[in-house]
């Protein structure tokens, strides 16, 4: 379908949804509107137009608070200011400017995305909805971000913020990310996004679900969609959105090696695809079932060509689909060790380990590891 087909069926299919709303479809953005301009907050990417640094802004507060995210944006702006240095920018800088803010598929998304709309859009953002979906790591929440807010285009997004804000406001009982409950949502989020000033409201809603519509106690009394609120209506704003079941998140038990060469520490890289990929860790490996820590951390050893072997802790971790329990040990490289060197596998002064994007576990097992020292 054309580009001017796409166009004529979105806005059928928002004429229908709104036709079908129990309040005028204008209400909500004019509230919203006036509410924002009175208490809106101020954060450093509603100071600009750039899709580049709306887009960089929205990436990285995917699964990530605000008060989190303000000093990496600062950060990385500050070290790469336009699409063209992120395009020319090394992975391993981009991760290291990202180290901290999890879910790194995020940055590798990224930076091959600069790199795509430098060789095919001339350094400039496309501002055509399919386009911007081609784009690794742009979803349609975060295309419409860039189109509502860079480029003042009504386009829906709906990011959990503005989940939550429209699971209340229509009293959604259902799992909001469920397949049909998720095309309802997305039919309302576009009827109620006007025509007039998208990237005010964008800002708005996004700024309602995050300061008045919170998960838990929401403040309706102060809220200017109060009196079209179903679910306060009913009684459920505390209840909604309702969760998805919780799976069982399983426990991993690894070990990790500090293995000293006279005041430095072997340091190797995890491969670019996959968990934590591109950042650094100590020589570590799985506890398998039916076996120990002591007996990994001593097979491990004998493969790095280390000895004296000695527990120096442990540290636990959550990441997004596990729980870690890692257990340190520390050793010395024996006099016949041989560690292949080079771009995946490094010696670091033992001071410099703060400065190195280590992945959370590890970065938190610096403290055994200065201990140690």
């Amino acid at each position: 379908m054309g580009k001017g087909g796409g166009d004529r069926a979105a806005a059928g299919s928002k004429k229908s949804a709104a036709s079908s709303l129990p309040f005028d479809p204008t209400q909500p953005a004019r509230r919203l509107l006036a509410w924002y301009g009175a208490a809106g907050r101020d954060l450093p990417w509603r100071r600009t137009r750039d899709p580049y640094r709306i887009w960089l802004s929205e990436v990285m507060l995917q699964q990530t608070t605000v008060e989190a995210v303000v000093p990496y944006y600062e950060r990385f702006l500050q070290a790469l200011p336009d699409v063209r240095r992120l395009a020319a920018a090394s992975l391993d800088e981009v991760i290291a400017l990202w180290a901290g803010l999890g879910y790194y598929s995020r940055a590798r998304n990224l930076h091959a995305a600069a790199r795509r709309v430098v060789a095919e859009h001339g350094g400039i953002f496309p501002a055509d909805l399919d386009e911007l979906l081609a784009l690794p790591g742009i979803g349609r929440s975060t295309a419409g971000a860039i189109l509502s807010i860079a480029f003042d285009r009504p386009a829906p997004i709906l990011d959990g913020n503005v989940r939550r804000v429209l699971c209340r406001l229509f009293a959604l009982e259902e799992n909001p990310r469920a397949g049909a409950a998720e095309k309802q949502l997305w039919a309302w989020a576009a009827a109620l996004t006007p025509a007039d000033h998208p990237h005010d409201y964008a800002q708005a809603i996004m700024d309602l679900g995050a300061t008045l519509c919170v998960p838990r106690r929401p403040d309706c009394p102060r809220c200017p969609l109060a009196d079209l609120c179903r679910a306060r209506d009913l009684g459920l704003a505390e209840k909604l959105p309702l969760a998805a079941a919780k799976r069982k998140v399983p426990e991993v038990v690894r070990v990790a090696l500090v293995i000293r060469r006279g005041d430095e520490v072997l340091v190797w890289r995890r491969p670019y695809r996959g968990l934590l990929g591109g950042l650094w860790e100590f020589p570590d490996a799985e506890v398998v079932a039916g076996g120990s820590p002591d007996e990994t951390a001593a097979e491990l050893a004998a493969r790095q060509g280390a000895t004296d072997l000695q527990s120096i802790g442990g540290v636990r971790h959550a990441y997004s689909h596990f729980r870690l329990d890692l257990r340190l040990y520390a050793a010395d490289l024996a006099e016949s060790g041989r560690v292949a060197e080079g771009d995946e596998c490094r010696w670091v002064a033992a001071s410099a380990l703060n400065e190195l994007p280590l992945h959370g576990a590890h970065k938190k097992a610096l403290r055994l590891v200065a201990g140690k020292g």
